[in-house]
């Protein structure tokens, strides 16, 4: 194996993880913050909670499509 090909693998390693990282903030962001569980009303919390399950699944799926995307 030639050292380029060595370089562009551990590149690519570091890179894809820089690349996840960054997606996952973004979906986080995107689910946006929230309150105190105190300040929050029952129906308030609800919606937190099924927030953060769907940007659970949008991690998965990104995950998911940068895997087969892959091949």
């Amino acid at each position: 194996m030639n050292m380029q090909r060595l370089i562009n693998m551990i590149l690519r390693k570091f890179i894809r993880k820089a690349v996840n990282k960054g997606i996952d903030k973004g979906i986080d962001m995107a689910a946006g913050g929230s309150k105190d569980r105190a300040q929050m009303s029952p129906q308030q919390r609800r919606q937190a909670r099924d927030a953060r399950q769907t940007a659970k699944k949008a991690r998965k799926a990104a995950r998911l499509a940068r895997r087969i995307g892959r091949f």
